[in-house]
């Protein structure tokens, strides 16, 4: 039948694009790709510390306290603060730092122009950007600033560690993801660029800084893009690490990568030249970003491909496949099941999908996804 002969190749189609956006990428970057190596040197520049925060009094106390254990000379830190309209107790937190500039917004008008507040006030050499809830390793920031003495690097990523309740590194199925996605930076920063860096812990030239747009979900993707436009590297150093809590809140994991895939959608309509040839990593913007937006489609489109043929290999992908996504419903239901990793990756696996799909859903109604 001509009809099946059409739902399989589209079965196969839209597999090797799933196939691709996940792991065809990192194997295309791995064979072809080549190495550029990096001149470090000891050096010792001035760093700006520039951090935005809205009510986030319960953890900036440790935040600045954990800052205070860096192994960097105190004399070369400048460590400032933007309250972004708090109405908590924040302000009473930073007049507890005499050290710290703190910035007090009236009104919360964003992170992106918070930050932009911030790096108008810095004056090191180098701006280390981070959020209030991740802790730092003490040497992190001597990790990342020997990249600098390359004059061709302008910002240097550091690595998030997700941990359990219990410490341990990489919870579950959420683990493998970022295996892979740390993969994949891997390839690209030894090779040329990263696509975005980690918004926890990244350190840039400051006079590579351009001013963020207002409403912008995801600094961490426009200001390395940013930083490439200009003409200059941005790597990713994993030996530079900050430390975060997979959160144990049902939904909330959920939630926040709904905001970060939206933002990739937001990005695009805020920065068109993103998918212009005025962008020098747009082949890698796309294959490790957006792609990946339209992987829950694709799922889709194999499901109905696979049920619509007559032909014995699809009907075993269509099991394959329903058995795939029933062990996901069994994990989202039976929470507890996700021990076992055959729950584990088809749970997160398609929490990431249903997220890509309800981030499409929220960016076209604008729904707000960054409170």
């Amino acid at each position: 039948m001509v009809h099946n002969g059409i739902a399989d190749w589209l079965f196969l189609a839209c597999l090797a694009v799933v196939f691709y956006a996940y792991a065809g990428y990192w194997l295309l970057l791995r064979v072809f790709a080549r190495r550029r190596p990096v001149q470090t040197g000891v050096m010792e520049p001035a760093v700006s510390i520039v951090m935005a925060a809205r009510n986030e009094a319960p953890r900036l106390d440790a935040k600045l306290r954990n800052l205070a254990e860096l192994d960097y000379p105190v004399k070369l830190l400048q460590i400032i603060v933007v309250s972004d309209g708090s109405t908590d107790d924040t302000a009473s937190v930073l007049s507890a730092f005499p050290d710290v500039e703190a910035m007090l917004l009236p009104t919360g008008r964003g992170k992106a122009l918070a930050l932009n507040e911030g790096v108008r006030q810095a004056t090191g050499e180098l701006l280390l950007m981070l959020d209030v809830r991740q802790t730092l390793e003490p040497d992190a920031l001597r990790r990342l600033v020997p990249a600098f003495a390359d004059p061709a690097v302008g910002a240097v990523s550091g690595e998030l560690l997700l941990e359990d309740t219990d410490g341990s590194v990489g919870g579950e199925a959420l683990g493998v993801y970022w295996k892979i996605e740390k993969a994949v930076r891997r390839m690209e920063s030894e090779s040329g660029s990263v696509v975005g860096v980690t918004g926890a812990i990244y350190l840039m030239r400051r006079d590579l800084y351009q001013a963020l747009p207002a409403g912008l979900l995801l600094d961490d993707v426009l200001v390395p893009m940013q930083v490439a436009r200009q003409g200059y590297r941005v790597l990713f150093q994993p030996a530079a690490i900050a430390r975060d809590r997979v959160f144990a809140e049902p939904g909330k994991e959920f939630r926040r990568k709904v905001r970060t895939l939206t933002g990739n959608l937001q990005i695009v309509q805020q920065a068109p030249w993103l998918l212009r040839r005025q962008n020098p990593l747009l082949f890698r913007f796309v294959s490790h970003k957006l792609l990946r937006l339209l992987v829950p489609f694709l799922l889709l489109v194999m499901l109905a491909a696979s049920a619509l043929s007559t032909s014995i290999a699809m009907r075993v992908m269509l099991v394959l496949q329903l058995v795939f996504f029933g062990l996901a419903l069994v994990g989202t239901l039976a929470p507890q099941s996700r021990r076992w990793r055959a729950v584990a990756i088809p749970a997160t696996f398609t929490m990431l999908n249903v997220a890509a799909a309800a981030a499409f859903y929220k960016f076209l109604a604008r729904k707000k996804v960054w409170d």
